[in-house]
């Protein structure tokens, strides 16, 4: 079994793949758009307050798997009729040494990207440090120290 986080980028999901392939090295391995599917059924007509669905672009992505290392990233672009908000959440990024670490959290920072706690040696790593992406999303970057 797998967890894999699937994230809502409210219309920004395709400048965020190619920002993750660009720092990241990612890889998409699958993308729908919205005009790829069937039409929405009738009872997919309406929105969450029972008000008409708002009208999607159908260039948007409705699903698309990125692979950052060994890991699948699902993305979207969700319904687009909501500013983006990333609340309870990090993704984490386990660095192999802390120059992998330190170019991944200065990649992750970059263009508008908002660290928040330096990339520094920890109890449990050697290196570790929390930072937004341009698109707020919060990632952990570390490179764990050798235990016991």
């Amino acid at each position: 079994m797998n967890i894999n986080p699937y994230v809502f980028y409210q219309g920004r999901a395709e400048e965020a793949i190619e920002f993750y392939k660009a720092k990241l090295g990612a890889k998409q391995t699958m993308l729908m758009r919205f005009k790829d599917g069937p039409p929405p059924s009738e009872d997919q007509q309406c929105g969450p307050d029972g008000g008409p669905a708002p009208k999607i672009d159908p260039e948007k992505i409705m699903h698309a798997e990125i692979t950052i290392g060994e890991s699948t990233v699902l993305i979207s672009d969700g319904r687009c009729d909501q500013p983006t908000k990333f609340e309870g959440f990090s993704l984490a990024l386990y660095a192999k040494d802390d120059d992998e670490a330190k170019k991944l959290f200065d990649a992750i920072s970059s263009e508008g990207g908002t660290p928040f706690m330096p990339l520094t040696q920890t109890f449990f790593a050697t290196s570790f440090g929390m930072t937004q992406d341009k698109f707020g999303v919060t990632w952990m970057v570390l490179c764990l120290a050798k235990m016991g």
